[in-house]
């Protein structure tokens, strides 16, 4: 919207001309989300404390965990206001990737939104079944995926390794929606699982989504991406506008969800940040990169696999204290805050390892 108007006045008025720089109207995004959860932040919070949308904690969890029953929770819905209003502000509405991201993420928030309503609302601790909770995630990640293989060229469908400056693997039309589905629905779930203490899932999905929007900018550039040998994706450029405002979105709800929490994010949060980070990562062909950044959300997942495979197959019998991972940490004795710090400090080291093979190839 506010792109369009800039073109129109640049016709008169030169100076218009420097928001068409993706690098500009990136910081712009980040700040206008930013202080959108800052104004919308606590009339949410007040509208979810009179409705009664309280957080339920689990009895056989930490005891110190008990004293956030009742916290207000589906804050995520915040985070997703101010990316929707900001990339309606900033985006280029023309490009066809912003609206891929968009579809994704709002589609697996809104399916986070049914689940969190049954279960606090409606008082259904299954909330929504888990056969329909996965066939809508998946409808949408296959959506996208197929969307995706449809319309880029052959070279926009391989799978790059990183530090390997000819190191590509051609994934056809199938192999590359079901990476596409796997990176999407993966990583959603890995956030969601991940969203466990006070600010632990938002600061290194806000970090993470900070260092796709570089990858983005460099993807949508042909002359960046011819020298720094990465595939080059025109139009990716503008997915750099929808990581900023992502960020800025990020850090505008850490300011309520920092410890203690005054909210909760919920799956309607947790979903959607992650399908966002998997879809924008496939979309500049950093897949591997995605993972090796997100190296917590991949920890926790994996802890939760081999919890419940050890525990089945050995008749009871625990690896960890308690999955995911940052539980079997505070049942060792870690505070909550000395968790969440010291998991954003592994996420800093591998956000900062991902960005060298920007070089590093």
């Amino acid at each position: 919207m506010l792109l369009e108007l800039a073109h129109w006045l640049s016709q008169d008025i030169r100076a218009f001309n420097v928001f068409n720089y993706i690098t500009l109207r990136a910081m712009m995004a980040a700040l206008t989300a930013l202080m959108i959860s800052f104004i919308f932040g606590p009339p949410v919070i007040r509208w979810l404390t009179a409705k009664k949308i309280g957080q339920s904690v689990r009895d056989d969890g930490p005891q110190t965990h008990l004293i956030k029953a009742g916290t207000p929770t589906m804050g995520g819905a915040l985070i997703l206001i101010a990316i929707a209003i900001t990339m309606l502000l900033w985006g280029d509405l023309k490009n066809r990737y912003l609206w891929v991201v968009l579809f994704v993420t709002l589609g697996f928030g809104a399916v986070g939104w049914v689940d969190d309503w049954r279960k606090v609302v409606h008082r259904d601790p299954k909330g929504l079944a888990s056969r329909w909770k996965y066939l809508w995630t998946s409808l949408i990640a296959s959506g996208a995926a197929v969307y995706l293989a449809l319309t880029g060229s052959p070279g926009q469908t391989e799978l790059i390794v990183p530090f390997f400056k000819t190191v590509a693997y051609p994934l056809g039309l199938f192999g590359f929606v079901a990476l596409t589905y796997f990176v999407i629905n993966g990583t959603s779930h890995a956030v969601n699982l991940t969203d466990g203490l006070d600010g632990l899932a938002i600061m290194p999905a806000v970090m993470v989504s900070a260092a796709l929007a570089i990858f983005a900018y460099v993807a949508g550039n042909k002359v960046f991406a011819g020298y720094l040998a990465l595939p080059y994706v025109p139009g990716a450029g503008e997915l750099a506008v929808f990581c900023g405002a992502m960020a800025g979105a990020g850090l505008g709800f850490l300011w309520f969800n920092t410890y203690p929490a005054e909210v909760f994010m919920g799956d309607v949060g947790a979903l959607a940040l992650g399908a966002a980070l998997g879809t924008v990562a496939v979309i500049v062909r950093q897949e591997i990169v995605l993972f090796i950044m997100g190296g917590v959300f991949v920890a926790e997942t994996i802890s939760v696999m081999l919890q419940v495979g050890y525990f089945k197959w050995s008749g009871g019998k625990r690896i960890f204290r308690m999955a995911p991972l940052h539980h079997h940490y505070e049942l060792g004795g870690w505070k909550e805050t000395k968790v969440v710090v010291r998991f954003w400090i592994i996420t800093i080291m591998l956000v900062l390892f991902g960005l060298s093979t920007l070089k590093l190839r």
